[in-house]
């Protein structure tokens, strides 16, 4: 799902004009990159927790080259999904069994 679809199922389950859910999605994420920003914890209750975390600095590897490489330390935002979300995931469907390679063949 991208925003634009966001905004349409936000329009048909409220009941808003386009444009007045377009307006709400986008507050709503603005509102949590805000609050992310001045280094606040953002917890919905059901769905789970967007948090700031710092990252150290360490060493890397360039894929190409193999080249060691020093990392910057950095900010980074980290998502941590409620419990009622994990259910709804876990329950949602079975998940697909990958084919068995090694199975004989008729």
């Amino acid at each position: 799902m991208n925003k634009a679809r966001l905004v349409d199922h936000v329009r048909e389950k409220t009941g808003l004009p386009r444009e007045a859910a377009k307006k709400a999605v986008e507050k709503f994420i603005d509102t949590i990159k805000d609050s992310l920003r001045r280094g606040e914890e953002v917890h919905i209750v059901g769905f789970g927790t967007f948090k700031v975390v710092n990252r150290r600095p360490r060493r890397g590897r360039n894929p190409r080259s193999g080249e060691v490489i020093q990392v910057q330390a950095k900010r980074a935002v980290r998502f941590l999904p409620g419990k009622d979300f994990r259910q709804r995931i876990a329950a949602s469907r079975p998940l697909e069994e990958e084919p068995n390679d090694s199975a004989p063949k008729d």
